[in-house]
């Protein structure tokens, strides 16, 4: 059975990707992948008033293609083609700093502290670097636009996806795929001294995923050589606690890869070394990939 039976494709018209299994011998298998911050396409009325270099700064640039080995295992691959400093599908939708709007906001609205510590709510304010994205107010029609447009499509395919994908078992594997920069310590205001690892994994400290998918992954990535760490500093953000349940055998897993790894951060342009994690990151999920037919 095709774990994405009756799954859709209409959302590429909202600027969603949903590229499916590509197994021809084998069964399909219950893992969706969902790069949520990796588009680079910038809406003709995002209207920014920073320099575009700094702002693309806030991309997860190349990471659907670091992991476009999904759909080869049997996976589903979601990604969005809009820039998350656009409208952010890993903020749920009442992260909204009210101040950045032109007139009062008709919803609810309750900003998370990075969203008023560092800009990075819904929508951004502030690019990485703490520069103002705009030098205008927003008008609701706007926000609201882009939440119709590109949020909620995001949601509704990655919701798809995953409720294609445990169709037949009732579980299901998601991974939340990102990338962080080499100075996360430090944007984050935390103690300097602290060495980045390679690969962050968050679970929700355990709310999201099973510690035993958590440690089958970060042994695959250890066999490769990567150094890896467990929600520090990132533990995971609103997808993985939407979708992750591992009482019910939903786990959402939450990975952070090292920019400074595969990206030249200021250029965005990948570096030589690119393709070999990329072929790192295709093994990992054929031991994934083994490790979930284990357990059907």
């Amino acid at each position: 059975m095709s774990f994405v039976h009756g799954l859709s494709c209409e959302y590429s018209q909202y600027m969603v990707k949903i590229e499916l299994p590509k197994l021809l011998h084998a069964p399909n298998i219950p893992l969706v992948c969902d790069s949520p911050h990796s588009g680079t396409h910038y809406p003709a009325d995002f209207n920014y008033a920073v320099d575009l270099a700094d702002l693309r700064k806030c991309e997860d640039t190349h990471v659907e293609k670091l992991w476009e080995g999904v759909p080869a295992v049997g996976g589903t691959l979601v990604h969005a083609t809009f820039p998350r400093s656009y409208i952010d599908t890993n903020r749920t939708e009442h992260d909204i700093d009210v101040t950045m709007l032109a007139i009062d906001w008709p919803g609810r609205a309750e900003p998370s502290p990075r969203c008023i510590q560092l800009g990075n709510g819904l929508v951004f304010s502030k690019t990485t670097t703490l520069q103002n994205i705009y030098q205008r107010q927003l008008s609701v029609d706007e926000v609201q636009h882009r939440i119709n447009s590109c949020w909620r499509p995001y949601r509704e395919a990655l919701t798809q996806a995953l409720a294609a994908a445990s169709q037949q078992h009732n579980k299901r594997w998601h991974l939340n795929l990102h990338s962080m920069p080499s100075n996360a310590y430090e944007r984050l205001g935390l103690p300097k001294g602290k060495v980045l690892a390679d690969v962050v994994l968050g679970d929700l400290h355990g709310a999201a995923c099973s510690p035993e998918v958590t440690d089958v992954v970060a042994e695959a990535f250890k066999r490769h050589g990567y150094t890896v760490s467990v929600n520090d500093p990132y533990a995971g953000m609103d997808l993985i606690r939407q979708h992750g349940n591992p009482s019910r055998g939903h786990n959402s897993l939450q990975i952070e890869l090292n920019r400074a790894l595969y990206l030249n951060e200021q250029t965005r342009e990948p570096l030589l070394r690119f393709s070999q994690i990329q072929n790192d990151l295709s093994q990992i999920l054929a031991t994934l990939a083994t490790y979930i037919r284990q357990q059907l």
